[in-house]
């Protein structure tokens, strides 16, 4: 069983972006900090620090289109990653390995570029490369 979540929150480091043959890899630390009433006015509560971790198209679009300072809604699986050190200390962090993330529209405007598909990808083109060939049945 999988730990879906959906988060919101500002991007809270440059994203650091890494690519070689045939992936991508993006991430960055996602600031979660909750607004509170206390004594009749509006506070910031403590703010929970989580990383995100993006893979391939994904990784791409958010390299282009996020960040640092930009209100996200991030989608994924929430991950523990561990390690240990060079003394054997032991050390762990949540990680959202997000399926889906872009701006939070109810804290600002965005514009959506679509990426361009590969002519393979694209259904009309399929459909007119088989239709010159005399094969109405395929797409």
């Amino acid at each position: 069983m999988d730990a879906q979540i959906t988060l919101s929150g500002n991007v809270g480091t440059d994203v650091e972006f890494s690519s070689g043959d045939g992936w991508s890899y993006a991430r960055f630390r996602l600031a979660c900090t909750p607004r509170l009433i206390r004594n009749s006015e509006w506070v910031d509560g403590d703010t929970t620090w989580l990383n995100v971790r993006a893979r391939n198209a994904t990784a791409l679009n958010v390299k282009e289109s996020i960040k640092k300072g930009d209100p996200v809604i991030v989608t994924g699986k929430l991950r523990t990653h561990a390690w240990s050190n060079a003394d054997g200390e032991k050390f762990d962090r949540l990680v959202v390995e997000a399926s889906s993330l872009g701006h939070d529209l109810s804290r600002g405007t965005s514009t959506f570029t679509r990426n361009e598909r590969a002519d393979s990808e694209r259904p009309e083109v399929v459909l007119a490369a088989n239709q010159e060939q005399g094969d109405t049945d395929a797409a």
